[in-house]
């Protein structure tokens, strides 16, 4: 009997899980597009010359 190669399981399922998720993300983006578009909005973009002060 052959022995099971764990590590192509795991990949596998690793892949499947990142899938889903990836439909999840989707399906929330066409339920609330608005939503979507107000949060990229609000959020500040620095330049990349610009460094955060401490």
């Amino acid at each position: 009997m052959a022995k099971p190669n764990f590590k192509f399981q795991k990949r596998q399922k690793e892949l499947d899980r990142k899938k889903k998720q990836d439909e999840k993300v989707l399906r929330k983006q066409e339920k609330e597009p608005s939503l979507a578009e107000d949060e990229a909005d609000a959020l500040p973009v620095a330049a990349e010359d610009e460094v955060p002060s401490e």
